[in-house]
Formats: structure tokens, sequence, C-alpha cells
């Protein structure tokens, strides 16, 4: 629970107090914003201007920083999506063949740094950020804020500009969007381990038959490329293993890894990364699969092998 800031006049709101508490809240600050953007770079932005924010605010008056901070970092966010949309740079429909993944937050690779671990701290995988991504600014910032961190109502509209009631029904509509699109998937890490491990190993292998046996016949692979690489969309068994045991032919490394809390594949070829593998199984088997293969956004997660 956040810590009560104390009445204006008190010793306890110097700068050098304020700053303090600021950090003991920023792991909170940067899980938020990781939801609302879909990016860690600017998830970091948003937390950066949420502090300028408090630095010149007069918060003497203010009895609880978390909320008061939670608030604005969704004031951000929501600036930004709003002006994401409005430069077009809502991701393309599934049926173009196209799509833009969220950033992955890799764990389990010595060089990586520690507190990205914190932005999935929950396990909110890719392919519910995904569906985030199909979500309207005003949706998405009461989906975000209501569902997964208990933000009341009444804070949320305060974000927003509308009332509680606008405010619960975009919410609710954003949780019906979500709970629809959200694919079913096992919880077990363990389990799902083996399957990927298999998936590994029979696409190394070249082995068609037995990615065969790990892959749903309904099988949806999502690539995201970038600006230079076309991104594409593939669906079903076949075409799905046909294109691991061709890409498996390129990547001399593949390391398992937790990409957003869940097991998936980072590979490399001659020491850098070619790609972040996310895998959504369901019944011990792979029914999507979410591919960063965007050089610069690789680049820029900095992974080492």
């Amino acid at each position: 629970m956040s810590e009560e800031i104390p009445p204006t006049g008190s010793a306890e709101l110097q700068p050098a107090e304020l700053a303090r508490r600021f950090e003991a809240e920023r792991p909170q600050l940067r899980s938020v914003a990781y939801r609302m953007l879909g990016s860690i770079a600017e998830a970091e932005d948003a937390v950066q201007e949420t502090w300028l924010k408090l630095s010149r605010s007069d918060v003497g008056g203010v009895r609880n920083l978390g909320a008061w901070l939670t608030t604005v970092v969704g004031r951000v966010c929501l600036d930004q999506l709003r002006s994401r949309a409005s430069r077009r740079e809502e991701p393309l429909p599934e049926q173009d063949g196209q799509v833009r993944l969220p950033d992955p937050v890799v764990s389990g690779l010595s060089a990586l740094d520690p507190v990205h671990e914190i932005l999935v701290a929950d396990s909110v995988g890719i392919a519910l950020m995904v569906v985030l991504e199909t979500l309207s600014p005003a949706e998405r910032v009461a989906f975000v804020l209501h569902d997964m961190f208990e933000v009341p109502f009444d804070g949320i509209a305060e974000v927003l500009g509308r009332t509680s009631a606008s405010t619960r029904q975009l919410a609710s509509r954003a949780r019906r969007r979500v709970q629809g699109a959200t694919p079913a998937a096992d919880s077990d890490n363990a389990r799902k381990r083996e399957v990927v491990e298999a998936f590994l190993s029979a696409a190394r292998g070249g082995d068609f038959d037995a990615l065969l046996t790990v892959l749903d016949p309904d099988v949806v692979a999502r690539s995201d490329g970038g600006t230079l690489v076309p991104s594409a969309l593939s669906r079903g068994a076949a075409d799905v293993a046909a294109q691991a045991i061709a890409f498996a032919r390129f990547a001399a490394d593949g390391r398992l890894v937790l990409v957003n809390g869940s097991p998936g594949v980072v590979s490399f070829a001659g020491g850098r990364p070619l790609s972040v593998m996310s895998f959504t199984i369901h019944a011990g088997r792979v029914t999507a699969m979410d591919i960063l293969t965007d050089p610069t956004r690789l680049a820029a997660l900095g992974l080492t092998p």
C-alpha cells in the first residue's frame, strides 16, 4: 500500500523525500504504462513524464501518492495512445497479413535488466497484449486501470474526462472484447515448457511429423518484421511447421526463456538476436505463436547469447 503524503509544510515534502517515494512507486507505474502502451521505451518515457509532472506539482494535500501517480501516468498514456491513433499507427487488421506485436519482456538471459521482469510480474502474456492493441485508447485505459490495477471508476473518469457511469460502460465493453478475443491457454508453466522444448527440438532436427504432433491443426503464427521485413500471418500446422524448419536453419542458437512470464524462445545467429517467439499453448498443443523479428526492436531489447 502506498505511503500517505504528509500535509503541506512538513519537512517530509522536501524534494529528496518526494523523489524517494516516487522511486518506490516506479515499478508499479512501469507496469501500468507497459500494459497501456505495449512498448518498453514508451512506458519508460511515460514514467519519466509522470515524474516531471510530480516535480512541478503541489502535492501537499495528496493523501495517497501511489493513487495520484497512477492517475497521472494514466493521463500521459492516454495522450500517447490518442497521438498514436491520430498518426494511424494502430496495428493493421490481420486479414491484411500485417501485425504489430507489443514489445516482449524476456527473462532468463543473464544480460537483461532485471527490473523489466517487474513489468510482467503477473504474467500478462503477449497474446493478451495483442488483444489490448485492438481497443480504443479510452477502452484500453479503462480496462487496464480497473481490471488490472483495481483503480475505482471515479478515478478513471477523471483521467478520461467522462462520467463514472460512462467509464464503467467503457471498461465493460473492453472486458467483453478481451475475453472474447484472448485465446484459451494452459497455466502450468512446467507443462508449457515441455511443449516448447518439443517444438524447438523438432524444428532444429527438421522433424516435420514431430512438429505436427506439437502444433494444433489450426495454429496461427504472427510475425512482426518491422518496416524492412514484411510482417506475416500463417495458419495451419503444415504451413507453420514448414516455416519453423526453414527458420531453424538460420538460427544457430535457440534459447528457452520466459517471454512475458511464459516459456518462449530467443534465437540467435552470429551473436545477434534473430527472433523472440511467444507461444500460446492449450491442451498441450501450440495454438498460436507471436514472433518478433524486427531487428531494430530486437536490438533495443539488449538480448545477448
